[in-house]
């Protein structure tokens, strides 16, 4: 006999005295006591749409980092970043490489496109039908516009990419959407859009929301290439004396150390050619109530480094995927909109600012990080501050 979890309807669901009475039963499946998961300060009320079958809460330390020292079109000043993490020596690696960038005047950042994908498939009879539908596609994306943005007050259709494969017609709508990640925006708002083309074109035989082009929590070449969420690029130029100090190694080594690391990315197939994007990704997402499965596409990553004419290091990473929002899904949450208020990123008309921090406090890792196995007191930093033994 299956044992359900004890549930209530609607709001009633949303309560202590139904959190407490989860733990118990589960306790009673398992024998295990839940003190500690029972811990937390936010009201249960406010979690209707972030969680079901609420039952307590994990207790993820945070860890200041900063100040970090920002030029971007969205973020100017001074930040200090929150970071949530179990991982020791990662806050103090950020840490030291914000040092770095502050004493040689910060990091530039720049937001280069923005879009977000719901991508489906329509099935046809044939090749040639489905290269018809593809050019009446064309003709009436006003219509199509029209429709799918009467779903949203912010969500606005920007284009619609076609790829056919055999006989079928895969669709990658893109939507831009404010201050929100945006995803269940642009599926309601492409499956709007989807009906109306059902309704309006013969000949299609069925049609799928997802033909998993649009590579939901995925890395994938095409986000690489197209952007999913925002594209973000995070520059700074690192003194020479500053680095070599750091680094214990000229700047004509370290790029040359680049262009292995480079090509041994390649040869591996990763999604980047960087040492640890995900690491600050993650702490950053966790911190700030981000969708952290969509780290898998937020964590890839660009990195060119070049030696300036002065001889100074010049080191860039490009984010092509990142996917955050300042408004919506758990960024509400209490802790998580205390970090975003930290950043000065909570609500409306910060998402691109938040998203040039991500991509800063990323920039500031890889340095440290790359500075550290350079140096090689990578392994004696984990013995200090880690968990190693």
């Amino acid at each position: 006999m299956r044992n359900s979890i004890p549930r209530e309807n609607g709001a009633s669901d949303y309560t202590r005295k139904m959190a407490d009475m989860r733990r118990a039963f589960v306790q009673q499946q398992t024998g295990v006591e839940t003190d500690h998961l029972g811990r937390y300060s936010f009201d249960p009320k406010t979690l209707p749409g972030n969680i079901e079958l609420f039952s307590g809460a994990a207790q993820v330390p945070i860890g200041l980092a900063g100040p970090l020292l920002m030029d971007g079109e969205h973020a100017k000043g001074e930040f200090y970043v929150p970071m949530a993490t179990t991982e020791g020596t990662l806050v103090a690696s950020y840490n030291r490489g914000m040092k770095i960038v502050y004493e040689s005047g910060g990091v530039k950042a720049t937001v280069m496109d923005d879009a977000m994908q719901r991508a489906p498939v329509f099935h046809f009879e044939n090749a040639g039908q489905a290269k018809k539908f593809g050019q009446w596609v064309r003709r009436h994306f006003d219509g199509i516009k029209a429709v799918a943005e009467n779903t949203t007050r912010i969500g606005k259709l920007r284009d619609i990419e076609q790829y056919p494969a055999s006989k079928m017609m895969f669709l990658r709508f893109n939507f831009t959407t404010g201050d929100a990640a945006g995803q269940n925006m642009v599926g309601k708002a492409t499956f709007a859009a989807c009906e109306w083309i059902r309704q309006q074109y013969p000949g299609i035989k069925r049609y799928v929301l997802s033909g998993n082009l649009d590579t939901d929590k995925k890395a994938s070449q095409i986000n690489i290439l197209r952007t999913r969420g925002k594209k973000v690029v995070a520059e700074a130029t690192i003194k020479k004396s500053a680095i070599e100090k750091i680094a214990g190694v000229p700047v004509d080594l370290l790029v040359q150390q680049r262009q292995v690391s480079t090509l041994g990315c390649f040869m591996s197939g990763a999604n980047n050619n960087g040492s640890h994007s995900a690491n600050g990704t993650t702490a950053l997402f966790i911190a700030t109530g981000q969708d952290a499965a969509n780290v898998a596409e937020s964590s890839a990553a660009m990195v060119y480094v070049e030696k300036t004419t002065d001889g100074d290091y010049y080191f860039s990473i490009t984010l092509p995927s990142l996917i955050v929002g300042t408004f919506g899904g758990g960024t509400g949450l209490a802790t998580q909109r205390e970090c975003l208020e930290i950043l000065g990123c909570y609500g409306k008309g910060n998402a691109c600012k938040f998203a040039e921090i991500v991509a800063a406090t990323v920039l500031c890792g890889e340095l440290s990080l790359m500075s550290a196995v350079m140096a090689g007191d990578w392994v004696s930093s984990h013995d200090q501050y880690g968990r190693n033994r």
